[in-house]
Order: C-alpha cells, then structure tokens, then sequence
C-alpha cells in the first residue's frame, strides 16, 4: 500500500538523515522489529537499552511510511472523547488511558533530551473547539471529566474566545498539556542512538513469510536472506490489515496543506494546536519555521487512486476555512499531501500479541494520536520481551 502521496514536508525539510542498507546476509537475533516508521524506533531504542539483540527492517527506506506525512500533534486526547470512553470501558479506565497518553508527551519529552536533540519538540497548548453550537453541552460535560480526571484545562466561552482570537467557535477547552514534534526527524535520532547500541537496521527489505521453526521465527524476505528471531515485533501501523485476519480497524484518508511562512499568526491564540469537536474534525499547528499545517477532510479509505485524486480539491477546502478562521493572516499554499491512517471502534491502540503470529507482539498505534500511543506500545513491548508485567496492557488488548 502507498500510505502517502503528494510532497510530505519532513523529508524535504530535513534531508536525508540516515542511510540503511538493504539485508544481504541472513541475521540471528533476540527480536526481530518489522517496520522502520518512528513506532519501530521507539521499540528499537526501548529494546536497545534493556541489552536485547535487535534487528530492524523496513520496506520503504526508514521513516518513508505514515511518518513522513505525519502532522505530529502530540495530544492526549483519543479520538474518542473521555465522556464517550467513559462509557465504553467505565470511567476509571478512561480517566487512565487518557492519564497515560498525557504521561507519554512526557516521556518524548524526557527521550528527545536523552537523545541531545529535540526533534522539533515544543510544548504547545491546544484548543478543542465546539464546532456548533449544539456541541457545547457536551464539551461542557467533557470539562468536568477531564478536569475530575486530574488534567489542567480551562473552559473558554464565546466571549473568552473572541477576546483571545478570531476563532468563530461558541466554546472550547484549553489543555495545558499538548506538544508537537517533526517525527520524521524524532524516527531517525531514535533509530541512530539504537544503532550506536548494537541495534541492526535494514531497510528496502521485505517480509515475505513468516514462520515458527524448533530454532525460533523465521522470516523470509525478498532479498533471499533469511532472520530468526525468538520474538518478533511488527510495528507496520496502517498496513497492519494485510497481515490479520481479524478486522481492528477502519481506514480513512486524510490531507493536510502547509502554508508558505506567515507574515503573521494574527488571530491565532498563542499558536496553541486546534481540533474540533466534529467528525472529522480540522486540526492545525504551527511549525517551527512559521508556517501553518491543516489537516482534515478525511473520508473512508478506498484505494490510493480514489484518495489521490480528491488532493486538489481537498487542499483549497482546507485553506478556505484557514482563511475563513483566520481572515487577516495572508496564508499561501507551499506543500499538500494525503495519507491514510486507521481508526478503532473505541479509538484506543492495539498493543500485543494476537493468536495469529505467535511470538509476535503487535504496536499498531491507531487513532489521531498515534505516536502517544507508540510511545506506550514501545513500554509495554518492551516489559513483554523481558518477562515483566505491565498493568497497562490490558487497555490495549486484542480481542477487547
């Protein structure tokens, strides 16, 4: 599957940052890692630390997959409001899942200054903003949990909104606690500390069989090379649905437009993140080089056809209403991409093993947030393949 398409801005910022051979040899190991986007370096670089023998491998050259098109907004939040968790799983769960995510903002926090560069790391504020007034009970609502939840926000009314900014929206809560991050970069600084600690990275290598022998898993690829592991770990995100039977998600296609530099953010309040309440929802940030990132109009995934040909008309969308929220920034298009991405029933990861592969766990970060998740995947992946328990793991389970 072609998960972007279009010109995804963090390779074309960044460079190339890493050069990965393809696999020519045929490789022992304790786990084997399929998938090079930044879960798979997030587990690469958990594993590397704990003294486990590590191969990595990737289709694409490393970071090519949903990475690269990544908008990269860091926020608790699911996809699922904690009201709606809240009575899907019960209320303490939700309160956790959502206590967990927030804590993993923290931890890319922490690993971005273990690894002496930030990544792009910011902390940033975030507006969740009603998008009708028929939504503003139910943001009310989800103030009052989230705040009994332990998060820092505020309620922001018609009249603090307008004071602040030109948003249209009647009402909104402001997290304390958001960030944004370039994950392209964030993928391949992991992936470099993880090497510089034995971990093997190959990319432009396929799995093409996957097998469980008397010495372990063999995974065959398309560079007749074979890897045996004892556990095996797939971080294939999106494509995930080309490997289990079991149905755990629903594909969409979203896009995202990146402005010129802006002469100014007048009318965005502080630069903060902005998403709405609707589905699907328009969601904004700024970039470290002034620019503005919009992302929405997503729409059920078909093919990679169907979802290319709609880039054009979706990208003027997406800057029409950046212009109708903000009429005195002069906003000019730069960059537009697509990407697919998957969403779950109760909008949490699916983190573990399933019957299916086994020796295989699974860090498949779906959902709006899907590098908080990997973030949590890469902990509980990691506790797993070192014999030790995770009182998280249950929240992501296969077969929920």
């Amino acid at each position: 599957m072609d998960l972007t398409s279009g010109a995804p801005y963090w390779p074309l910022k960044n460079g190339l940052l890493g050069v990965y051979p393809s696999l020519r040899r045929d490789e022992n190991c304790d786990v084997a890692i399929i998938g090079g986007g930044v879960t798979g370096a997030l587990v690469a670089w958990h594993l590397a630390k704990t003294g486990q023998k590590v191969v990595l491998l990737d289709r694409r050259e490393i970071g090519f997959g949903s990475t690269c098109a990544s908008t990269a907004l860091l926020l608790y939040e699911l996809d699922t409001d904690l009201v709606d968790l809240a009575t899907l799983i019960g209320k303490d769960e939700a309160f956790h899942a959502y206590l967990l995510c927030r804590d993993a903002i923290n931890h890319i926090e922490d690993i971005t200054r273990q690894l002496d560069d930030d990544c792009g790391f910011e902390r940033r504020k975030s507006f969740y903003l009603a998008s009708r007034n028929e939504d503003v009970d139910k943001l009310g609502q989800e103030f009052d949990l989230r705040r009994e939840a332990g998060l820092k926000v505020e309620y922001f009314n018609r009249r603090a909104i307008e004071s602040c900014s030109s948003l249209p929206h009647p009402a909104a809560i402001l997290s304390h606690e958001a960030a944004c991050i370039d994950a392209f970069r964030f993928a391949h600084k992991l992936l470099e500390a993880a090497v510089q600690r034995g971990v093997k990275v190959y990319d432009r290598t396929c799995v093409e069989k996957y097998e469980i022998g008397e010495h372990g898993i063999t995974l065959q690829t398309n560079r007749e090379a074979v890897i045996t592991a004892k556990q095996v770990v797939f971080a294939v995100g999106y494509e995930a649905p080309e490997q289990l039977k079991q149905q755990v998600v629903e594909l969409h296609s979203t896009y995202v437009a990146l402005t010129e530099p802006l002469p100014s953010f007048e009318g965005w309040p502080n630069r903060s993140l902005l998403w709405e309440t609707s589905r699907p929802y328009l969601y904004l940030r700024p970039t470290s080089d002034g620019r503005a990132m919009i992302g929405g109009e997503d729409i059920p995934f078909k093919n990679e056809l169907a979802r290319d040909k709609l880039l054009l008309k979706k990208t003027e969308v997406l800057l029409r209403r950046f212009r109708e929220l903000f009429p005195a920034i002069d906003a000019r298009l730069d960059y537009a991409w697509a990407g697919t991405f998957g969403a779950t029933k109760d909008g949490l990861a699916y983190i573990g093993p399933t019957p299916e592969f086994p020796g295989a766990q699974f860090a498949l970060g779906f959902g709006g947030n899907g590098i908080t998740y990997s973030v949590i995947a890469a902990q509980i992946i990691r506790d797993a393949i070192c014999g030790q328990e995770n009182s998280d793991a249950h929240l992501f389970r296969f077969n929920r």
